[in-house]
């Protein structure tokens, strides 16, 4: 027997529904929003992601599946979307002079230790907006991500948490002075901190060691060290999440795990799935594009974690009782002639309802035997043709909770008759 790869999961059929129901719902909030979407390949060259995200993070130096293909190319299975997404924007000239608004989902791979809601294999949800540079598409995105989660029913389990991390030369004075202060309580730092003091001081502030949040607590902060711009920028952003209704915390430690965001960072942040973790994070990358080879361009996006979402909506019984019954519909035939003709009769009452999820029942057995299957796979009616039905041209509607009596109709009424379930 050959098993999965650890921390490589298949998704089952008991499963799949939730799955279903959350992407229908992504998809929805995207398009609501007028954003377009875009499939890039999981295999990019290993260069674009050591640029893209920074050689000193924690994705490169330990979490990238890189490898040669047979003309010695270095290729990494893509760990997150950004850095595709970009390639793939200045590749076919998407940047030029215009504007983007994208979104994309799919698979990524990162080389960690597998545990509930984090593997090696996990599904993201972003999205990318080129070309604008003021504060309204920064909180864009994120209202976009408040009206998922308002339309998920998650409202109430996840927090807002905002930061900004200022302009290029800011951020780089701002490390400056952290560095000083680390190094003056160095004694306290742990060993993956000491680490990050000479490659990525600011990750040091997203340390999870109990024992070091008291130090980073005292921390100077980013905040204080904001340029003019940046200033006004952030807080013209509170304003506007302010005038929608949305509420956040301010969270001058949030700094986000990859290299290229400046000024705006923001992480939905959710406690009931135990420990408090992210489910989606994200922010303002002005110079990756330039970083890539393309021209200087404004952007600002986000990635959401799906299996996390996921795991959210089945901890809070959220999912759509639609997406979680794999049929509407269940075609039970009984007698010779029925029997003979089923398939005939399942394709015409699909070409009258193309909708409708209907499974036809195959492989023999008795009326109740069918009853029960259909009864077992979740139907919401029973679509019942007998020698009577099949004699009259009819066919009989039985809906399993009860709630209307069984009655016999022309096949040309179903769509009338079955519009109250909800089909698709």
């Amino acid at each position: 027997m050959i098993n999965g790869i650890r921390g490589m999961n298949d998704i089952l059929p008991s499963e799949s529904g939730a799955w279903r129901y959350l992407e229908a719902q992504l998809r929805a909030v995207a398009d609501a929003y007028g954003y377009v979407e875009i499939r890039t390949p999981i295999l990019e060259r290993t260069e674009l992601f050591l640029r893209g995200i920074g050689e000193a993070t924690d994705i490169v130096e330990k979490e990238m599946y890189t490898f040669n293909d047979r003309n010695g190319d270095s290729l990494t299975m893509r760990p997150e979307g950004t850095a595709g997404t970009v390639r793939a924007a200045i590749e076919h000239g998407l940047l030029h002079n215009q504007e983007q608004r994208l979104w994309y989902m799919g698979p990524v791979f990162r080389y960690e230790r597998p545990q509930k809601g984090r593997y090696r294999q996990f599904h993201q949800f972003g999205v990318e907006a080129f070309g604008l540079e003021g504060p309204d598409i920064d909180a864009e995105v994120i209202l976009m991500t408040a009206r998922l989660w308002q339309n998920l029913g998650l409202q109430d389990h996840v927090t807002l948490h905002l930061n900004s991390l200022g302009a290029n030369e800011a951020r780089q004075k701002y490390r400056e002075q952290l560095v000083d202060y680390f190094r003056a309580h160095y004694q306290a730092l742990d060993e993956d901190s000491r680490r990050r003091l000479e490659t990525n001081p600011l990750r040091i502030l997203d340390s999870k060691v109990p024992e070091m949040q008291e130090v980073i607590a005292g921390a100077p902060s980013i905040l204080d060290a904001l340029d003019t711009e940046s200033a006004r920028h952030f807080a013209e952003l509170q304003s506007i999440l302010n005038d929608a209704g949305i509420e956040f915390v301010v969270n001058p430690r949030l700094v986000r795990g990859l290299d290229y965001y400046n000024r705006t960072v923001f992480e939905w942040m959710t406690d009931s799935l135990g420990a408090q973790g992210t489910v989606c994070g994200g922010g303002r990358y002005d110079g990756l594009v330039h970083m890539l080879g393309g021209k200087s361009v404004p952007a600002v996006g986000f990635g959401l974690g799906m299996e996390r979402v996921v795991l959210l909506l089945e901890a809070l019984s959220l999912v759509d009782e639609h997406y979680l019954t794999p049929v509407d519909a269940y075609l039970i035939v009984a007698g010779a002639e029925p029997e003979a003709h089923k398939l005939v009769i399942a394709e015409k009452i699909r070409n009258l309802c193309p909708e409708l999820r209907l499974r036809l029942h195959c492989g023999g057995g008795g009326f109740k035997r069918q009853m029960k299957r259909a009864d077992k796979l979740g139907a919401r009616v029973a679509l019942i043709v007998g020698e009577d039905e099949w004699r009259s041209g009819c066919v009989s509607v039985k809906f399993m909770d009860g709630t209307r009596p069984q009655q016999t109709f022309a096949y040309e009424a179903l769509p009338e008759i079955l519009k109250s379930i909800p089909c698709g």
